[in-house]
């Protein structure tokens, strides 16, 4: 007898927002940085991931790294894309916080922590594109380059 077991499956960020978003989001990444053209597709789609696990921890104050940071800035350029995406999947505005001294230390979750809360919230982790999860010593552990994490208000 053969037995099968159902394994749950991670969600596919890409589907919170419609393709023709999608697609107008990582144009925009190619566009205005043509070094990661190559990724456009992968830093949005981690982006996405990591608004939805902002959305399920509210005040944790999780920040991206360098790379994925890219798409979220990106998304926010499209502000009134960017608050319906927030009323609908965290039911709040999903604010974007950036420290006043970045590279420092401040009241980001850590990389760790973030990485974490995505895989919480049913993601999968793209480890390309979070480089400084390797060496948590580094002063990216905490934050993206810009210094910004989810505020908490």
């Amino acid at each position: 007898m053969t037995v099968t077991i159902e394994r749950p499956t991670l969600a596919n960020p890409r589907m919170l927002v419609t393709p023709q978003l999608f697609d107008r989001l990582t144009a925009r990444i190619r566009e205005d940085h043509p070094e990661h053209a190559h990724q456009a597709d992968d830093i949005m789609a981690e982006a996405l991931a990591f608004l939805a696990a902002c959305a399920a921890n509210p005040g944790a104050g999780l920040g991206p790294s360098a790379t994925v940071d890219i798409g979220w800035h990106t998304f926010l350029m499209y502000t009134e894309e960017y608050a319906r995406f927030c009323t609908r999947i965290a039911g709040r505005f999903i604010h974007h916080q950036p420290d006043d001294v970045p590279g420092q230390t401040g009241g980001g979750a850590g990389i760790a922590a973030t990485i974490k809360a995505i895989k919480g919230a049913g993601y999968r982790v793209n480890p390309a594109l979070w480089p400084a999860a390797a060496d948590c010593n580094s002063d990216k552990c905490s934050q993206c380059h810009q210094g910004c994490v989810d505020s908490p208000s």
